[in-house]
């Protein structure tokens, strides 16, 4: 019953990249949230969207409302084409625990300048980031449209098996157990 990803197969069935969403928590506002803004920006050319902190933390200096991290959502190609760049930073290899059972993944990048093009700016510094990378079916709409709203079923979903194999055929990376 379960063709391989590369088969001929019903084209609902195939595997595809929902999102990509690139999150840079710096934990403070003001000049650091901006540089991390910046940094952002220039890697996936599209602005930032700010988050405020939910609660307030005395010990880390946080208080509640005030922007501590910057986002990222990428769609279509420019999402597809940073993956490829923020999978080369991590060694094109991803452990088999980072994805969970509904086959969306996630992985951390240490230091920004690890991903190919990206040149060091003194003025800016080093900052890490979070990739969280969702993949799915065509039909997944159902579950987010506005009117008419239904669950995808049980047997329509992504696997965790499903998802690597996936990011196996399609971007060449090496799941590791």
């Amino acid at each position: 019953m379960n063709m391989s990803i590369s088969g001929n197969q019903n084209p609902m069935r195939r595997p595809k990249l929902g999102k990509v969403v690139v999150n840079i928590s710096v934990g403070e506002s003001g000049q650091p949230l901006e540089r991390a803004s910046t940094i952002l920006e220039n890697l996936t050319g599209q602005k930032p969207s700010r988050r405020k902190a939910k609660r307030t933390i005395r010990a880390f200096g946080i208080r509640r409302g005030e922007p501590i991290a910057c986002v990222v959502t990428l769609r279509g190609e420019r999402a597809r084409s940073f993956l490829k760049r923020a999978l080369e930073a991590v060694g094109n290899r991803i452990p088999l625990r980072s994805f969970d059972r509904e086959g969306n993944f996630a992985f951390g990048i240490k230091e920004h300048i690890d991903i190919p093009g990206t040149r060091y700016d003194p003025s800016l510094g080093i900052t890490g980031m979070d990739i969280i990378v969702q993949v799915e079916r065509p039909g997944y709409r159902v579950e987010r449209r506005r009117r008419g709203r239904s669950k995808v079923g049980r047997h329509h979903r992504m696997t965790r098996e499903e998802a690597a194999e996936f990011i196996k055929s399609s971007f060449g990376t090496e799941v590791v157990p």
